[in-house]
């Protein structure tokens, strides 16, 4: 109900102030964009390749500024506690808005705490095979695993994951008896894949893509609901076996609560006009994310959205991080 209220309320405002009122916001000195993961992670990049052209865009420096640790909540808190005037955005991604809350007390009310700005990107999840594990598509995984319940292994960037979900929702859909094994980051867990040591897992592109290449991982299906466009040969999980089966990270701008409706706009606008760009949406579309483009009520509905499936999920797969 906080996500609807909050939801409403960022439309009615937007939709009183007069759009050249909305557009109108110029800033006058740098923006500060906090992303609350490592340099290198995939919301980091992401947000650096966007954030250059916004800044051209703007006619000031967008500066990041990496404040990982605690999943993602440290510097999400940072984020939400900054002053609300159109100068500090948060450069995110699923786990502190919307995983994390259903699983720790987290330093803010994901419902209410942020002004979302704009989507960028979907990150499609891959189903990733060791290349002996003996199966050539979805279906096959899924008779291995109920033929031996718990007997095969699939790997996670860690408990409360967007790959531990896809991995939950993967195992209750599919009825498919699987182990999870969590790792600290993906790179760890698609290297233990590689070697044999675990059987399969949810990884974004970049991490597995040369390891398909060169044929030591075995690529079964992608997890949206669309075919990725740059791999159209491989098929969905809900096309191979999963009917229904759809889920993706998303990666966007938000805000505090509270930041001038006119900033949002303007910096909407401008993400969007960025995204629609040849060069941009093919430089996010060679990295395996979907260009996602959008207005701040959308953005707003997917995490909404999100919040609620996952805090589901969570519930009905008995997650729980140590």
């Amino acid at each position: 109900m906080k996500h609807l209220l909050c939801a409403l309320q960022t439309l009615a405002v937007l939709a009183v102030a007069p759009a050249s009122a909305q557009t109108a916001w110029k800033p006058d000195h740098p923006i500060r964009t906090i992303v609350p993961f490592a340099p290198g992670a995939a919301a980091d990049t992401t947000i650096r390749i966007v954030s250059e052209e916004l800044a051209t865009a703007l006619g000031q420096p967008v500066v990041v500024e990496n404040r990982g640790g605690a999943a993602g909540v440290i510097g999400t808190r940072a984020g939400a506690t900054a002053a609300p005037d159109g100068y500090t955005l948060i450069g995110g991604s699923d786990p502190p808005f919307t995983i994390l809350p259903h699983l720790q007390t987290v330093p803010y009310d994901p419902a209410t705490a942020f002004a979302h700005v704009a989507l960028v990107a979907d990150v499609p999840l891959f189903l990733v095979v060791r290349k002996d594990l003996g199966v050539s598509n979805v279906r096959e995984l899924i008779a291995h695993a109920q033929k031996q319940p718990g007997s095969l292994t699939i790997a996670s960037s860690g408990n409360g994951s967007s790959g531990h979900l896809a991995a939950e929702l993967f195992k209750i859909m599919a009825a498919a008896p699987m182990l999870h094994v969590p790792y600290k980051g993906q790179v760890a867990a698609v290297s233990d894949v590689v070697a044999g040591r675990v059987d399969a897992t949810f990884s974004s592109l970049a991490p597995v893509r040369q390891h398909v290449e060169a044929g030591t991982l075995k690529m079964l299906a992608v997890s949206t609901a669309k075919r990725f466009a740059a791999l159209p040969d491989v098929p969905t999980v809900n096309e191979a076996g999963v009917p229904g089966f759809d889920i993706a990270v998303w990666i966007g701008f938000s805000a505090p609560a509270g930041t001038p409706p006119q900033a949002v706009a303007r910096i909407n606008q401008e993400i969007n006009k960025i995204l629609r760009t040849p060069k941009i949406g093919e430089k996010l579309t060679g990295m395996g994310y979907v260009p996602l483009p959008g207005s701040p009520a959308d953005m707003t509905d997917r995490l909404d959205n999100d919040y609620k499936r996952f805090g589901k999920l969570v519930k009905d797969a008995r997650i729980t991080v140590e």
